[in-house]
C-alpha cells in the first residue's frame, strides 16, 4: 500500500496503527486537549488520501455556450471559447481529464485539493456568463440569472 510518510502532511501527536486494512488515528497522548483536535482532521485527511488511491476524486464541468467547446491533444486541452484564439489548457501532473461530447469536461486526480483546484482553474478560464448563462459551470451548478434590461 501507500507509504504514510511521517512527518508530512499530518499534525504531530497523531499517531497512526495499521491492523489489517484498517488504518486507524489515534492521540499520541489521550489526556492532550490540543492534539485532540486535530484528530478529525488527521483522520479526514488520511480518509481521503485513502479515497483518493483507491477511487480517485472527480469534479465535472460543462462548457455552454455555441461554438463553446474542448478537446484534448497530448498533455494539453484546448478550449474554444467564443474568443478570438482558443486556450490551451496544460493538465497537471497527476490529474487526469477527459472530455465528452466536446463539451463536458471530467478531472480527475488522487488528490482531492487538486483535482478542485485544475477545476476551478478551467473554470475561471470562461466563468459562466450571467446573461446569457455561456461558459464554463460546475455541472449541477445553479447559476442565478439574471435578467437582461427589456423595453417594457
Amino acid at each position: 500500500g501507500p507509504r504514510v510518510r511521517s512527518g508530512s502532511r499530518f499534525p504531530t501527536g497523531i499517531l497512526f496503527e495499521e491492523a489489517g486494512k484498517q488504518l486507524s488515528a489515534q492521540p499520541a497522548q489521550p489526556s492532550d486537549r490540543s492534539s485532540s483536535k486535530f484528530h478529525g482532521l488527521a483522520r479526514s485527511l488520511v480518509a481521503n488520501a485513502v479515497h483518493g488511491v483507491s477511487q480517485g476524486f472527480t469534479k465535472e464541468l460543462d462548457i455552454v455556450g455555441i461554438g463553446y467547446r474542448a478537446e484534448v491533444s497530448a498533455s494539453q486541452v484546448v478550449f474554444h471559447l467564443g474568443y478570438s484564439h482558443p486556450v490551451p489548457f496544460a493538465i497537471p501532473d497527476g490529474i487526469q481529464i477527459a472530455v465528452d461530447k466536446q463539451n463536458h469536461i471530467t478531472v480527475a486526480g488522487i488528490d482531492r485539493q487538486r483535482v478542485g483546484q485544475v477545476a476551478a482553474d478551467i473554470r475561471a478560464l470562461r466563468k459562466p456568463d450571467p446573461y446569457k448563462q455561456k461558459g464554463i459551470r460546475y455541472t449541477g451548478e445553479v447559476l442565478k440569472k439574471k435578467v437582461g434590461k427589456t423595453g417594457a
